[in-house]
């Protein structure tokens, strides 16, 4: 994955027209900072660096206005806000707090050397204070693809907690995107620090999120007989236009016409294996997608694993299907890690990997036509979770829409009580099944946790109407 990726912050319910131009005005904003990268130690909380802790590393600068409080029963909420290991955080406990503490991980900020702190989403900062939840989010020690900071910021703010408020009787956690990765590598790198979990649209396949960025370009490459890897620096402006040009992508836009050949067909359609399958508004997503899954490959410019996650990417034992017109199995490059000791450790790393081995129950959401953090990551965690005996401890659900974290307020919120339902009683919810083929293939599949409310807005027109 290149640097190119750096321009993206973690965005909700968008069209890759919007993301693209996202990623444009995020770059020029990062290079008017002209602020050079941290160069501490980042091995826990900025390493050997002298900076003092109530500062951001060298290199960083803290962005974090004051947040209003929120009203909960005509009452003000109690908000503190600070720097705590190199982070910046916000906590807020309500008049009535009910001993329990929810982290909130936030997802991929890009290249930006400017660190912030987000509320939790989706209506939930408001929902868990009227519930009488108190809140944490950090902005991490570090930006990039940096889950190893997100881990670690926001269990040292966890702790800092209990210094600045009380012990809470219960911690959990739940995260978007980045901060999904963040949210499943914490409750196994602290088995017996938090209660519960609720990763949504996560990086719950690890290093295999890069291996389908990989694979998107080098399939394409393939079908085009346009050879471009290692990237060369004239990929998205020269090389790219020629492979939609081959492929028939030019001018394929959601529910349009159907512009692509044969073997745009056959790209269409591995992709789409790749991503999780035959699925309800496949078809859809990978036109509002195509465009911008082109621009995740780039030159490695150089610099650590954070900035240049797609160092653990392979494609050296995939198989692809179809293999028809073209048998790609046997003409696609094969390329292996660059750094294949972050790809095989289980280390806490920039990029770290994810066993699926949960201690404490999880809920995730995921949408169906997200191709940023495809539906397949759902795929791998459950196969994870099984094959270490844990399936029990593992709820998923499927939303029908195609953009990336397009969640409403119901569907977060339902899936949020549900989940402290679960922790506080045993009573295991109910959720979608990801792995059978023929129940991801149905055309109904989605419909079951989906807020028919929401069915007008974002991207969710694609899909047909639940009945």
């Amino acid at each position: 994955m290149s640097s190119q990726l750096g321009g993206l912050k973690e965005v909700t319910a968008v069209h890759s027209r919007t993301l693209i131009a996202l990623t444009a005005a995020i770059t020029l904003a990062t290079a008017l900072l002209t602020a050079s990268p941290a160069q501490a130690d980042p091995t826990r909380r900025g390493g050997n660096d002298p900076t003092p802790g109530d500062q951001p590393l060298p290199g960083y600068t803290i962005v974090n206005p004051p947040l209003a409080p929120a009203i909960v029963d005509g009452k003000p909420t109690k908000v503190i806000q600070g720097v705590h290991e190199h982070a910046a955080f916000d906590i807020e406990i309500p008049p009535a707090w009910n001993g329990e503490l929810v982290m909130w991980a936030h997802g991929f900020r890009g290249a930006t050397r400017v660190l912030t702190v987000d509320p939790p989403g989706f209506g939930l900062r408001q929902r868990l204070l009227d519930q009488g939840y108190a809140w944490a989010a950090s902005s991490y020690y570090a930006n990039d693809y940096d889950v190893r900071a997100g881990v670690r910021s926001t269990q040292d703010l966890a702790e800092h907690f209990a210094d600045l408020v009380d012990e809470p009787r219960k911690t959990h956690i739940t995260g978007v995107s980045m901060g999904g990765h963040v949210t499943v590598r914490s409750i196994e790198q602290y088995p017996k620090f938090y209660d519960a979990a609720m990763p949504m649209c996560g990086v719950l396949g690890d290093h295999e999120l890069f291996d389908f960025f990989l694979d998107y370009n080098l399939i394409a490459q393939d079908l085009a007989d346009l050879p471009a890897h290692p990237t060369p620096p004239d990929y998205q402006a020269v090389i790219v236009p020629q492979i939609q040009q081959r492929l028939g992508l030019i001018g394929l836009t959601p529910g349009g016409p159907d512009t692509t050949n044969d073997l745009g067909k056959q790209f269409r359609e591995i992709v789409t294996e790749r991503s999780g399958g035959d699925r309800p508004g496949d078809d859809a997503a990978f036109a509002n997608w195509k465009d911008f899954l082109f621009t995740l490959a780039g030159p490695d410019e150089g610099g650590t694993l954070a900035q240049e996650p797609g160092r653990v990417a392979t494609n050296l034992k995939t198989v692809y299907t179809p293999d028809e017109p073209v048998d790609v199995n046997a003409s696609v490059q094969r390329v292996r890690p660059s750094d294949p000791v972050a790809r095989r450790t289980h280390r806490l790393t920039e990029v770290p990997s994810v066993s699926g081995t949960p201690t404490v129950p999880v809920l995730s959401l995921h949408d169906l036509g997200d191709l940023f953090v495809p539906f397949s990551m759902e795929q791998a965690y459950q196969e994870d979770v099984a094959r270490h005996g844990r399936a029990k401890l593992l709820v998923q659900r499927a939303i029908r829409a195609a953009g990336h974290c397009e969640f409403s307020p119901a569907e977060v919120g339902t899936a949020w009580d549900d989940l402290v339902r679960w922790e506080r009683t045993g009573a295991r919810p109910a959720g979608d099944g990801v792995s059978d083929p023929k129940v991801v293939a149905d055309p109904a599949y989605g419909c079951r946790f989906s807020d028919r409310t929401a069915q007008n807005t974002g991207t969710r027109p694609l899909y047909p109407a639940c009945p």
